[in-house]
């Protein structure tokens, strides 16, 4: 029987069609089913230069149950294996191939967020980090010194060089990438206010506007008093007048601050203590914020000498010591 080679071809090129269309099918089915997890968590770390060969090696170390041939397969299938980048990531819920490829192509890290609070102090900077989530504490290692020498500032004190607002970074990140940030952050903002300053202020530096802006920052929690706090203390600066703020003195006395400010603190002599020294205190005394920092270079069109709080947050102005002692009198004494 003489075979008809046209009509074998036809059929093997037809078996080899619906095989092909059987594969595809099943690898559709595949790639969109989810896969078992070894904890409801499940963290992946994938190292800087591993070959997609090497991580859908790791992804079944991690606990992610898949067979690392058939995901190395899926991998090269997709045409995005070169396209996997490195990080740490997080695994819950409903996982299949094609999901979690995606987040590994797109990057999609495991993230947490760490919140640096304006008015708050280098040591209440070192603690929250400390505390942060998935956060590597390199610099809890180093002295402050040694710190801001790492960061490229060896001359500076680390006080208010920081600044305040909340950082994302990816889990196992460093503290110290975070403090980079703040502190390239910090730079940016008192860059651009002190571009923008008033021509006539008494200030000499952006560094004195940034330990103005501390001192205005620890003065007031309200922001609408903040200009004309900062018009208090640019018209002393101007005439020479020492500025006697409680907030550089307390900072000044460190851990001997018990919460109570004696007459005796206001004259005991210390780099910070504004009432027996004249100008700005040698650093800052914390973390201004933004509108601190603004209001520092844009004081209010002001001839105050002297403020008194209310007691409700806000304060009481006036350009003489009469006026003042009169306010002191009636919202301090209760006269």
């Amino acid at each position: 029987m003489r075979l008809n080679w046209s009509r074998v071809l036809r059929t093997l090129l037809l078996l080899l069609v619906g095989l092909c269309g059987v594969g595809t099918a099943l690898c559709y089915w595949w790639v969109n089913q989810p896969l078992r997890l070894a904890a409801p968590l499940v963290d992946l770390w994938v190292e800087p230069g591993a070959s997609p060969r090497e991580v859908a090696v790791l992804v079944a170390k991690a606990g992610i149950q898949v067979q690392p041939p058939l995901l190395y397969g899926w991998f090269r299938l997709s045409g995005q294996a070169r396209q996997i980048r490195a990080g740490s990531y997080e695994f819950e819920g409903v996982v299949t191939p094609r999901s979690l490829l995606q987040k590994l192509v797109q990057g999609d890290e495991a993230s947490r967020s760490v919140t640096l609070v304006e008015g708050w102090t280098f040591r209440q900077v070192r603690q929250a980090l400390l505390k942060a989530e998935n956060l590597r504490p390199e610099a809890a290692a180093l002295s402050d010194a040694q710190l801001m020498e790492l960061l490229g500032r060896a001359t500076l004190a680390p006080e208010g060089r920081f600044f305040p607002d909340t950082y994302t970074y990816s889990k196992g990140s460093s503290d110290i990438a975070v403090l980079k940030r703040a502190l390239r952050a910090m730079d940016q903002r008192l860059g651009a206010v002190w571009a923008q300053r008033n021509p006539k202020l008494p200030l000499q530096s952006p560094d004195e506007a940034l330990v103005l802006a501390s001192i205005i920052e620890k003065e007031t929690g309200r922001t609408s008093d903040q200009a004309q706090i900062s018009a208090v203390f640019n018209n002393r600066l101007s005439i020479g007048m020492r500025l006697q703020t409680d907030p550089s003195v307390i900072y000044g006395l460190g851990a001997r601050f018990d919460g109570n400010l004696r007459k005796v603190d206001l004259l005991t002599d210390t780099p910070f203590n504004t009432y027996t020294r004249a100008g700005l205190p040698p650093t800052p005394i914390a973390m201004p914020g933004r509108l601190a920092l603004g209001a520092a270079v844009h004081p209010a069109a002001s001839k105050a000498l002297y403020f008194v709080a209310r007691g409700d947050g806000s304060s009481v102005f006036s350009e003489t010591l009469e006026a003042h002692n009169r306010a002191v009198n009636q919202y301090q004494r209760g006269k």
